[in-house]
This record gives C-alpha cells, sequence and structure tokens, in this order.
C-alpha cells in the first residue's frame, strides 16, 4: 500500500512537470502602419466622446482599404459607410487608405461636461429630451463639432445648437 502510494505521488509530480516543456518559436515580423492617426488625432478632444462613438472611430481609422474586396487601382477615392445603432460615419479614403474627410452623426449620446454645463447655466429648469452631434473632418481644414439639442420645459420646446466648447451657435 505504501508503495502504492509513493508511486502515484511520483507519477502526480513528474506527470506535470513533463507537460511544461518551453517550446521557443520563432514568430514573423509585424509592421504596424499608423496611417490615420491624424484623423484620430485631430477628431479627438479633451473631453473623452461618447463610448459607441469612440469604437466606430477607431474601426474608422483602423479600415484598410486596400484588403477591402471592393478595392481597385482605378478609384482615386472610396466612400465607405460605418453603421451603429446610435449613429453612422461616412468615410473617404484615398488609394492609399489615408481619410480625406469624415461626415458624423450620432444621435442620443452622452454629451461633454461643457455642452450640459452650457446648458444648464443658459436654461435653468430645461432638460435636453434629444440631441443629435454632428462632426465633419476634412484632411486640409481640420474638425468642427456641432451639437443640436432639443430642450423641453413644460410645453415649451426650444432647439438650440452648441459647439463642443459650449458656446452657442
Amino acid at each position: 500500500m505504501k508503495k502504492l502510494l509513493l508511486v502515484l505521488f511520483v507519477m502526480g509530480i513528474v506527470a506535470p512537470m513533463q507537460s511544461q516543456i518551453i517550446k521557443t518559436e520563432e514568430l514573423s515580423e509585424v509592421v504596424v502602419y499608423a496611417t490615420n492617426y491624424k484623423y484620430l488625432n485631430s477628431i479627438d478632444t479633451k473631453e473623452e466622446a461618447s463610448i459607441p462613438v469612440e469604437m466606430l472611430r477607431r474601426k474608422v481609422a483602423a479600415f484598410d482599404v486596400k484588403s477591402s474586396e471592393y478595392y481597385q487601382d482605378d478609384y482615386d477615392v472610396y466612400n465607405i459607410n460605418f453603421y451603429i445603432p446610435e449613429g453612422k460615419i461616412l468615410a473617404a479614403y484615398d488609394k492609399d487608405g489615408k481619410i480625406i474627410r469624415t461626415a458624423e452623426r450620432f444621435k442620443n449620446i452622452n454629451l461633454p461636461n461643457s455642452v450640459k454645463t452650457a446648458v444648464l447655466d443658459r436654461f435653468p429648469g430645461w432638460t435636453i429630451t434629444k440631441d443629435t452631434y454632428v462632426t465633419h473632418y476634412y484632411d486640409k481644414k481640420g474638425v468642427t463639432k456641432k451639437y443640436k439639442l432639443k430642450l423641453e420645459n413644460g410645453d415649451k420646446v426650444l432647439r438650440v445648437k452648441v459647439d463642443e466648447k459650449g458656446e452657442f451657435l
């Protein structure tokens, strides 16, 4: 009985040790291209964007036109639409995969604190019932961001436009 327990004990120690043999394997080289870093840097602000907006923007920046099934050397511009339930982005890429321009539209997202504070200060007692976030990015011109808000106070309705800094347009 002692010998049987000793044999089982030794096998219990040796078996896991043999399964942990380290195998080294050389991996192929990975090359990462930051083609659309300019888009992400210019579209991002100091304030955090809503999570769905940020996730879709990252997909737009990471999209590889050259590996797309629609890619042909003949075309100079590729217009690609990206959709999620909260909104959409229309992105125009050149033949190298660089983003030339985007048109973004999102509805009922989490607003930045600067916009919330500006509305609260100017319209106390009003509530934001609907919002639309519209952004246009141009490679040469830069970015324009606008929030279209629907405010309600009882049976009164007011529509206002605000930029990302909280300034009314």
